[in-house]
């Protein structure tokens, strides 16, 4: 039933994403931390989303956010 765009969603990397998203938002908005600390983690976390996404569309190997060790 739903919209098949080709494309798969990692639902636990966007919920790490927006989980940073909203503790960073929630930190500056009561003061714990200062604006200039909080807003180049949001932008690193955005720009991760982003630049995941987009590698995806064009069918570039993306990195996941944890995988497992390499046996040696």
């Amino acid at each position: 039933m739903g919209l098949d765009l080709g494309m798969t969603f990692n639902p636990s990397k966007a919920l790490i994403a927006l989980v940073g998203l909203v503790c960073m938002t929630v930190l500056i908005a009561v003061g714990a931390i200062e604006q200039d600390q909080g807003l180049p983690i949001i932008t690193m976390i955005v720009g991760y989303s982003v630049g995941n996404g987009m590698a995806a569309l064009t069918n570039k190997p993306v990195e996941p956010i944890i995988k497992k060790k390499d046996p040696k």
